[in-house]
């Protein structure tokens, strides 16, 4: 998919680890993808910000360190 550009992890306090967050070209900006998993209903969620404030603290970091590769 060219949508796709890679995959990150995100390391909280040295002590809880975030795998295969993925990392996406939407329609007007990069956005990033929580990982999942497929069940009987579609793909869930398995981890996932519960606030736009926070969303947006792992979308602007996770980018940041994307664009340093660039």
């Amino acid at each position: 998919d060219p949508k796709f550009k890679g995959f990150a992890e995100v390391v909280i306090d040295n002590c809880f680890l975030i795998e295969y967050i993925r990392i996406i070209q939407g329609k007007e900006k990069m956005i990033i993808a929580m990982p999942s998993r497929q069940t009987a209903n579609g793909p869930k969620d398995v981890a996932h910000p519960l606030t736009k404030e926070c969303r947006a603290m792992f979308e602007e970091a996770i980018l940041a360190e994307y664009n340093k590769t660039e």
